[in-house]
């Protein structure tokens, strides 16, 4: 094959692969506005009446925290001031080298509590409990160092309730989220996982935990997020999740039936994107026991979460990110196609397969062709234009989309400015940023294929959204 020839079919197949990602994309564009107006429809965005609190299970909101000493007040706070009826909240301090368990137990007035505790899961060794004396809803798990998933298990073992509520340590929960989160509890009893909106905190303001004012950030990388995270909960969840086909629900917030997550071994500590693992492995172990079941997402209840604001912690989160998702692919891998599988093996499964796992190869490798061709004169002016016109435009068409759908939904950000800001973001993210995260992704995708020790990098927080008293 010669160089005119391998120019002329890479071209095609670039343009292939991108009609197909246009197709899918379209499709679950057009579920997402079906099931977002049809729930807006169905559920007010006021609080639930307060006759259905009696109905409401108990959860546990299980809190690992490592390095966390910067904003982990805050996040306590605000889980001390949801409006649910039942609940306890389980912080688990996973070995942390800063001051997270001696400003938890200073500022909460905590005491070392002797706590009869039940290994149903294997976790790193227990140091010590702790309770506090004047809100019993609150305790603190000290242990060895193992990782987000060793911690979570750890909470999971120590849990009381049958649901159990995985939040990170940085983190701010709205209000009203429990309530929102557990519907699709009551609604299906075979409901084993339901996820809430994840959404960027940068920009916002917080004070003893409580959320008053929703803003923008100054930093361009985070408001670039801001886009993102719209496009990622308000389009590629919610038209996943009608067919209940859901592959990921975010770390930063999911609830969970316990005895099903315990049953199928609870959260693996050889991978690092353990929140997307649990699920696939639910799906699969599940469908293979012929048992009936729900994985669902819920678009209103939000959790606030800190972006990064360098590129050094946005690359080191990518990567491991693109990681995380290759691990939990391949752990199950016999998801694919299996006769059983329903939408979610022949369908997710291989939507995710070739669109994000290989995607960022396709797309990397694919606009690298394009640019080397057009220079070498191997491709034509008007078709590199068309391509990159393509690749590009699209992806502005879809984050516009989701920009769309979350002002005719929940318009969180009410301001004109804040509007005019979004949309800068909407076609500044697809010049340059999208495809610097592409790189990041398959450099992701390569330390998974060549066995590179995986870890997380240091998140370095500002938590400039924290407000002092006097502010």
């Amino acid at each position: 094959m010669n160089l005119e020839t391998f120019f002329y079919y890479s071209q095609w197949f670039f343009l292939g692969y991108f009609f197909l990602l246009s197709s899918g994309y379209l499709l679950l564009n057009f579920t997402a506005i079906f099931t977002i107006s049809k729930y807006m429809n169905e559920h007010s965005i006021a609080e639930l009446p307060g006759g259905a609190t009696d109905v409401m299970p108990p959860i546990s909101l299980i809190v690992p925290a490592y390095n966390e000493e910067t904003t982990i007040i805050n996040s306590i706070q605000a889980l001390l001031q949801l409006d649910y009826p039942e609940y306890e909240i389980i912080i688990i301090n996973d070995g942390s080298s800063d001051e997270t368990l001696e400003t938890i137990i200073n500022y909460f007035e905590l005491s070392s509590f002797p706590e009869a505790y039940r290994q149903r899961l294997s976790t790193q060794p227990v140091r010590e409990f702790y309770n506090c004396n004047h809100n019993k809803k609150l305790r603190l798990i000290d242990k060895e160092n193992g990782g987000k998933a060793d911690a979570i298990n750890v909470g999971i073992n120590a849990s009381r309730f049958p649901l159990f509520c995985t939040v990170d340590a940085d983190s701010i929960l709205q209000q009203n989220s429990l309530q929102r989160i557990v519907q699709p509890f009551l609604d299906e009893p075979r409901t084993v996982a339901a996820g809430g909106t994840v959404r960027v905190i940068n920009g916002s303001s917080v004070k003893r935990g409580f959320m008053f004012k929703a803003g923008l950030p100054k930093n361009f990388l985070a408001l670039f997020q801001i886009v993102e995270y719209l496009r990622a909960f308000l389009f590629g969840r919610l038209g996943w999740s009608p067919m209940n086909a859901l592959l990921i629900i975010s770390g930063a917030f999911g609830l969970f039936h316990k005895e099903t997550v315990v049953s199928v071994g609870g959260y693996l500590s050889d991978t690092i994107g353990e929140d997307m693992e649990l699920v696939v492995r639910l799906h699969r172990l599940l469908r293979k026991r012929k048992q009936a079941y729900r994985i669902t997402f819920v678009p209103d209840p939000i959790c606030w979460t800190e972006a990064p604001e360098n590129l050094k912690v946005l690359q080191h989160q990518r990567i491991r990110w693109q990681r995380g998702l290759a691990e939990s692919l391949f752990k199950n891998i016999g998801l694919l196609f299996n006769p059983r599988s329903g939408a979610v093996g022949f369908l997710a499964f291989p939507f995710m397969l070739f669109f994000e796992w290989f995607g960022p190869l396709i797309e990397v490798f694919g606009y690298a062709i394009i640019i080397v061709g057009f220079m070498t004169d191997y491709i034509s002016f008007n078709v590199f234009i068309t391509l990159m016109g393509i690749a590009i435009g699209f992806g502005m068409l879809l984050s516009a989309t989701a920009l769309l759908l979350e002002e005719i939904s929940f318009h969180v950000y009410q301001r004109p400015m804040e509007l005019v800001r979004l949309f800068f973001a909407v076609i500044m993210e697809n010049i340059g940023y999208r495809q610097l995260t592409s790189i990041w992704r398959l450099m992701g995708l390569f330390q998974w294929v060549f066995g590179r020790k995986a870890t997380w990098g240091k998140m370095t927080r500002n938590a400039s959204w924290q407000k002092k008293e006097n502010e």
